[in-house]
């Protein structure tokens, strides 16, 4: 039986992904754990996130998961969600400026506190930050995790700081919340999203089935 390991630092959405991924793949076994040895023996791990970075940062570190994701990211598939994928960037604007774990060399920006969305010949509309809601995902690149994922599918999305789309390499999907924005990212065996793919209903659930088929390859 294939093993699906969910970090568990003390600040991720923990039960809505497991639950999530114990629906796609009812043949896999689901495990959240902070035991380093059984994740390391995961066929596949899931990295989540939610909360302040300098917060999840520190659990991080101080956990040792950032080497524990350094070295399972390489061989298998990986998947980071939310902060979890803001936490495999080189750095965050948040909290004064974070290091992360540097897998990705894109920085978190924050949206502003006058975000605006520019319309045609209209007066420009304030957006809410948190971005919370659902957007429509532009795949930028052919990947395995949007497999039967129509491009321009929508997610939910619940945020503060997103990743640069702008010279972006490693942008596997866009969105746009006044400025354009990194909606996943891939490389080698590692897919991260800033969406919430558990709470995405059919296409989330969708790619979190491909996920637990993708070979990393």
């Amino acid at each position: 039986m294939k093993t699906v390991a969910i970090i568990d630092y003390g600040m991720g959405n923990l039960h809505s992904v497991s639950k999530a991924v114990e629906h796609v793949a009812p043949d896999q076994r689901v495990l959240v754990t902070a035991d380093a040895a059984l994740i390391r023996e995961a066929d596949r791990v899931i990295l989540p996130g939610v909360g302040a970075i300098r917060d999840c940062m520190a659990e991080i570190r101080r956990l040792g998961v950032d080497t524990l994701v350094r070295d399972v990211s390489r061989d298998r598939p990986f998947l980071g969600i939310c902060v979890g994928m803001q936490a495999l960037m080189s750095r965050s604007e948040e909290n004064g400026w974070v290091d992360c774990i540097d897998l990705f060399p894109a920085e978190v920006r924050f949206f502003g506190d006058d975000l605006r969305e520019h319309g045609d010949g209209q007066a420009d509309a304030r957006l809410k930050v948190p971005h919370m809601g659902w957007n429509e995902v532009h795949q930028t690149r052919d990947h395995a995790l949007w497999q039967a994922i129509p491009d321009g599918e929508r997610f939910y999305f619940v945020h503060s700081y997103y990743v640069e789309a702008e010279h972006n390499p490693d942008m596997a999907g866009r969105t746009h919340y006044g400025v354009d924005l990194a909606a996943a990212v891939a490389r080698d065996s590692i897919f991260a999203v800033q969406f919430h793919p558990e709470k995405s209903h059919r296409a989330g659930l969708q790619l979190l089935k491909n996920f637990t088929q993708w070979t990393g390859a």
